[in-house]
């Protein structure tokens, strides 16, 4: 309902998010607009067409626009036209002569319609600082913070645009938003560092922002002209969200009237898809006509600026990474050492507080409660407890407005307005629950943010505030916030407590049989456990998607990372994480492409530490599929050069070297495996790393520092490869797929529903999934079973002996699947069968599946 017509007694705030913008039915006077169907029938046109084109709007409605139009105007637009894909696209084109007159066109969807809008070309600046806009977005890369680069932003656009102010505006997470760059004009009163209330921008116009990043009121007391119908008003009204051309609300003209404003421009800053600011530019002194060609170029600075917002603000979450990875370290290293986890309390303490500032720290688990520093007394905590699991069970739950949200807390014998929860285990019982004191802030607003009602010129309503005089405000109730750095530590320190810390403090407890057993136990609950860390796995996924392409392409890339990275652990738990063996990691790498036949190694064997060892693994797993993908092993008499030594420092150099591959030039845009192969060595370990690309094939250079190399034994380079026999059974496996009816016992929903895919995607007629012992038992008794798949661990100390039993009993072939290492045992006091250890992919699965069937058979 227009804001006119709306009952005196419906006046309230939500009066200018329900005013439908995108339907006000009015065109601005620098542009107009034709609506038509997608064989050329005009059904709308603006009413100032006449000036704009020399056309008569209302003879033109029901006819072909290709009438009116010379024929290869037409046919530039026909061409165009076939792009229109969907309704946020748009096009344009520059410099079109109709009718004698230079116009510039832009092109869009809105429903089943083709808008086309027409503006007459400005060519009062011939667009010469469009050349601007990289030499101005190098100053924004080098700004060394968010703030700095929208500063250098600010005056970017305000050279771009020539405004008397341009301010950057973000938003917070409760609508409002605060200007935190601005570029002016001498004369014209600044307004940096105010904040806007959330009810100046409707959330019908933050949308709007997020579909059509630009918009321009090149005059706000300039005549806007209606849009015509060839229905007469008796049709649905033309959308104008994707318009250039589109009239403002009278609402917004009176709001900024009220300003003193004559003239703005608003450019959306979009952040991960979602509305983080505004570019918004006022003119003071009177109206300021952009062309649209200029306007496209602002755009495009725009987006680039988003791109490098984005970055920044990654960049800096990255560096909290770094903390995250340490204070993990920090907290496994003590888990090993088998201390109480009362004594823990004060220790996570200390180490949480060098990545998260807090005033202090409660944990509530298995029924005992122990709080330090500025903390709430138990039966307090409980009852907060009780709250926080109504609203946020199993994720972590983090305010800095906690009497809003459970006002007993101002009653606390400590109060604390500020509170983070990390949930310590599946169901919502135990929690480390981090505090922060209430700090007393002062708000600098532009104006003061109530609105109230009176009679303006458009009726009973909420008139839109009349001053922006700085107003100051004392906010209560809050403390400081938590940051997205901050939040993303709290998510790793919440992973590292439930699957690491608790769990080994738990079966520690119950299983104290002396050192060398507890030793055992740890080193297979971190083999177990390491698997699962998501950090890593999560980085993985991200950027293998971002350059992936195919979903098919990214799932395999994915796999292979994953796969590279398991190998390399095992290796290590062999050698009960010791230093391993560089030759064994290379045998297993090449295995898959032709084994020892295609590398030919020069130089001594050489082993590294832990943290050296799973890094080379997924720089070599790199190497090896881009040549098996674009170098030497693309082709049957290719081969690579590998050469290992030691420097006077007792640095080990390591040098890879295509041989006989195709011709190779350096690549037009590096992917997140050429980033692995540059960047982990140095990042990692300190070290150093050059990739070259003479036309004879690629060259790689690595240099490990001396503290990453460690001693070898003859037990560490025993021979890994798959066996002759082995492969054969893969082989045969994948020929003859997979029959009948397989029972799946897993514990974890998602590693058995990718076991399912695998299996189902392999011939097998019916999967039947059970994720404990009595449910697997249940499903053998009552249907018949060809093949099963066993978790030796089903958790909290419970297992899948007894189906193994039963399967043994009943002739059923089975295999034992385990994130364990061969080290540990975990099989033994089960009946013989091939074990499939955790992370398996279609591959590993397929290859147990032939091993089972040649076990079978023998």
């Amino acid at each position: 309902m227009p804001e006119d017509k709306l009952p005196i007694g419906s006046v309230d705030l939500d009066n200018c998010d329900r005013e439908p913008i995108h339907l006000l039915g009015q065109v601005q006077s620098y542009g107009g607009l034709i609506a038509m169907t997608p064989d050329w029938v005009v059904q709308h046109v603006s009413a100032n067409l006449d000036t704009i084109l020399g056309l008569d709007p209302h003879s033109i409605i029901g006819e072909p626009l290709t009438d009116h139009l010379p024929a290869e105007v037409v046919q530039n637009l026909n061409a165009r036209m076939d792009l229109l894909g969907q309704e946020q696209d748009s096009i344009r084109v520059f410099g079109v002569q109709i009718g004698g007159r230079a116009t510039d066109l832009s092109l869009h969807l809105s429903g089943k319609l083709v808008v086309l809008e027409v503006e007459p070309r400005k060519d009062d600046r011939d667009l010469e600082e469009v050349s601007l806009i990289h030499p101005l977005l190098r100053r924004v890369r080098a700004a060394p913070h968010v703030e700095n680069a929208a500063q250098e932003a600010a005056h970017a656009i305000r050279a771009l645009t020539d405004f008397g102010r341009v301010m950057v505006y973000r938003f917070d997470d409760e609508g409002s938003g605060t200007v935190i760059a601005e570029a002016t004009a001498p004369d014209v009163d600044s307004f940096l560092g105010l904040r806007f209330p959330a009810s100046d921008i409707p959330q019908q116009a933050r949308a709007l922002y997020t579909r059509n990043p630009m918009r321009l009121i090149a005059d706000v007391d300039a005549q806007t002209h209606p849009i015509l119908s060839a229905t007469m008003g008796s049709g649905d009204p033309l959308d104008l969200s994707m318009s250039v051309t589109r009239a403002v609300s009278p609402i917004h003209l009176e709001y900024l009237r009220n300003m003193g404003v004559r003239a703005s421009m608003s450019v959306s800053i979009i952040d991960k898809g979602k509305l983080w600011g505004l570019f918004a530019c006022h003119n003071l002194d009177g109206p300021k006509p952009i062309g649209l060609e200029r306007r496209t170029a602002i755009e495009i600075f725009a987006q680039l600026f988003s791109y490098e917002l984005l970055q920044k603000e990654a960049d800096q979450v990255l560096a909290r990474s770094t903390e995250a990875r340490n204070l993990h370290d920090a907290m496994i290293a003590r888990a090993g050492q088998g201390a109480d986890f009362t004594e823990n309390v004060d220790i996570l303490s200390q180490e949480i507080s060098g990545a998260i500032d807090f005033d202090g720290i409660a944990v509530l688990s298995d029924g005992t409660y122990i709080a330090r520093g500025h903390a709430p007394s138990e039966t307090e905590f409980v009852g907060l407890v009780d709250d926080l699991i109504t609203t946020a069970p199993g994720k972590i739950f983090s305010t800095h407005r906690l009497f809003d949200k459970y006002p007993a807390a101002r009653g606390f014998s400590h109060p604390a307005a500020g509170i983070l929860a990390l949930p310590l285990s599946r169901s919502p019982r135990d929690y480390i629950v981090l505090f922060r004191r209430e700090v007393v802030e002062t708000v600098h607003w532009a104006g003061k943010p109530e609105k109230k009602m009176e009679t303006g010129p458009l009726g009973p309503r909420l008139t839109p505030r009349s001053s922006f005089q700085a107003w100051q405000q004392q906010v209560e109730g809050k403390s400081a916030r938590w940051t997205k750095a901050e939040l993303a530590v709290a998510e790793s320190v919440r992973v590292t407590l439930l699957e690491v810390v608790l769990k080994i403090t738990d079966e520690a407890n119950h299983q104290r049989q002396g050192a060398s057993e507890t030793q055992a136990l740890l080193i297979a609950e971190l083999n177990h456990r390491v698997r699962n860390i998501l950090n890593l796995i999560r980085s993985l996924v991200r950027q293998t998607r971002d350059t992936a392409g195919s979903p098919e392409n990214f799932a395999m890339v994915l796999d292979g990372r994953i796969d590279a990275l398991a190998r390399a652990h095992d290796q290590l738990t062999q050698t009960d994480w010791s230093a391993s063996s560089v030759h064994k990691l290379i045998d297993v790498e090449f295995a898959a492409y032709g084994g020892s036949e295609r590398i030919v190694v020069t130089g001594p064997d050489l082993a590294l530490v832990p943290d050296a060892y799973a890094t080379l693994a997924l720089v070599l797993h790199e190497l090896v599929t881009n040549s098996a993908k674009y170098g030497a092993l693309s082709v049957p008499e290719g081969h690579v050069a590998m050469t290992f030594a030691i420097d006077d420092d007792g640095a080990f150099i390591l040098t890879w070297t295509d041989r006989n591959g195709p011709d190779v030039s350096p690549p037009t845009r590096k992917g997140f495996g050429t980033t692995i192969i540059e960047k982990s060595v140095p990042f990692e370990l300190g070290g150093e790393a050059e990739l070259t690309f003479p036309s004879a094939g690629m060259s790689a250079r690595f240099v490990i520092p001396a503290r990453h190399v460690g001693d070898i034994t003859d037990a560490q380079i025993a021979e890994v490869t798959p066996t002759d026999g082995d492969k054969a059974a893969a082989a045969a496996a994948r020929t003859e797929g997979i029959e009948g009816r397989v029972l799946l016992v897993e514990d974890n929903m998602v590693i058995a529903l990718d076991a399912a895919d695998i299996l189902e995607g392999e011939g097998a007629e019916e999967v039947l999934v059970a994720a404990t012992a009595q449910q697997a038992m249940e499903l053998l008794d009552a249907n018949i079973i060809d093949l099963a798949i066993l978790d030796i661990n089903l958790g909290r100390s419970a297992s899948s002996l007894t189906v193994a039993e039963a399967l043994v009993e009943r002739g059923i072939p089975f295999l034992l699947a385990t994130g364990y290492g061969e080290s540990t045992g975990a099989a033994n006091g089960f009946p013989p069968a091939p074990v499939l250890k955790k992370p398996y992919s279609a591959a590993d699965l397929i290859a147990a599946v032939g091993k089972l069937r040649t076990v079978s058979a023998d």
